[in-house]
């Protein structure tokens, strides 16, 4: 009980005398003391509700305000292509950020500018969808996967890159390159109709030196496939694996397999490809190891002495199928672009504005240094779409006249 009073006293060490008095008093002070409490309360609720209430009401009227604008947004669209206009037009921008952060109270400037910001990244894209529809993006070639056209892939035979230009073309000839950056030029100048690249792997991430390559070349990505990596350590015959030091393989597969090879104390050694290390440990003298497939280390009559070694399993790889033209699939789904960016606050935030207002899943988004000096970046996108879809093609369209240094890489769907 607060504030409650009692009096005891020892009587001849025996009994206690209470203050009932003070008791009673006690009592009923806790019972109006709960009471308020329960009034504070419930007034308190209904002062929450009636905020809240408001609140949803000026939802309503922001609402409406809201729908006004996008329909004045629509009628500009319409002027502004009757009379050859440009849709984003800077200076009114900023004159507009201008007036509103100047009648904003001082702690709200910030989030006023951001506000209105988005509210004109969500017109000029409502305004490119009205002024677009129905200007084409590019015209693609139907893609024939059945073609008997020539494939090209880096390496050598026993690749992982052969097992993945397998499952694409299971009849074409393929021709050995031996750098990536062959591949692609190979393509591009129609020496090979169809180059398989490894893009990104489960475990050690994106062949970053492949992205580079994509956007330096002409050309274009028509079918990903994805192929399970089964890493395991081979040698000669006749070579104990105590008598091994160096394991050779590609710089990925050395990635995958990093935890086997550091707690096994062996040295890892870089080579171009996994069958390349393969037929190097099969013709060398010395007592090494190589990290590539079983199938791979069948090939070049290696002894497999251990199996399953990537740090991670399953493990897979994905093949990006590159060509010349851009070529479509009916089954496309994905769509991948590079492109830069201006280095200013927000600017990444508006790019993806645009993702958003057309209701588009982004599936990836990865950068790269522009390597000129700078700490810019270069980004890589995968978001789901077709071009043949209006709001699609809109975007692109969009990002193609709005960024400096924008590039459309395929759109395509995975070998199942």
């Amino acid at each position: 009980l607060v504030g409650s009073e009692m009096c005891i006293r020892d009587r001849n060490k025996e009994n206690k005398l209470i203050n009932l008095p003070n008791l009673i008093f006690s009592v009923n002070l806790c019972i109006i003391l709960i009471e308020i409490r329960i009034k504070t309360e419930r007034n308190s609720d209904m002062d929450l509700n009636a905020l809240r209430d408001e609140i949803d009401s000026l939802d309503k009227e922001i609402l409406k305000a809201f729908e006004k604008r996008m329909e004045l947004c629509r009628n500009v669209a319409l002027y502004k292509k009757a009379n050859g206009m440009q849709i984003f037009q800077s200076q009114r921008e900023k004159e507009i950020i201008k007036r509103v952060r100047a009648e904003s109270p001082e702690e709200l400037k910030g989030a006023t500018t951001a506000l209105f910001t988005e509210i004109m990244d969500i017109s000029k894209c409502l305004q490119q969808q009205a002024l677009l529809k129905g200007r084409e993006f590019l015209e693609p070639v139907p893609l024939n996967m059945s073609s008997g056209g020539m494939v090209g892939c880096q390496g050598t035979s026993g690749s992982n890159s052969e097992t993945a230009a397998r499952k694409l073309f299971p009849e074409n000839e393929i021709s050995f390159y031996s750098e990536f950056e062959d591949v692609f030029r190979a393509v591009e100048k129609g020496e090979i109709e169809y180059g398989i690249i490894p893009i990104h792997n489960s475990t050690a991430g994106s062949v970053t030196q492949n992205y580079d390559l994509i956007r330096k070349y002409n050309v274009v990505i028509a079918r990903t496939v994805k192929v399970e990596i089964t890493n395991c350590l081979a040698a000669k015959k006749g070579i104990a694996f105590e008598d091994i030091k160096k394991v050779y393989s590609h710089p990925q597969a050395l990635k995958q397999c990093s935890v086997y090879l550091r707690d096994s104390g062996f040295e890892p050694v870089e080579s171009k490809n996994t069958a390349t290390a393969a037929k190097y440990v099969s013709e060398s003298n010395c007592p090494c190891g190589a990290i590539c497939s079983e199938n791979c280390a069948r090939l070049y009559g290696l002894n497999i002495l251990k199996r399953n070694i990537s740090n991670v399993i399953p493990n897979y790889t994905r093949f990006i199928c590159i060509t010349k033209n851009f070529r479509l699939s009916e089954d496309a789904k994905t769509i991948s672009v590079t492109l830069e960016i201006p280095n200013i606050k927000g600017s990444l935030y508006r790019l993806l504005t645009k993702f958003f207002v057309n209701d588009m899943d982004l599936e990836k988004i990865e950068s790269r240094p522009i390597a000129d000096g700078s700490f810019d970046v270069r980004f890589f996108l995968d978001f789901a779409g077709n071009v043949g879809d209006d709001k699609v093609k809109s975007l692109l369209v969009e990002l193609t006249d709005e960024l400096y240094d924008f590039k459309f890489l395929g759109n395509f769907s995975e070998e199942p």
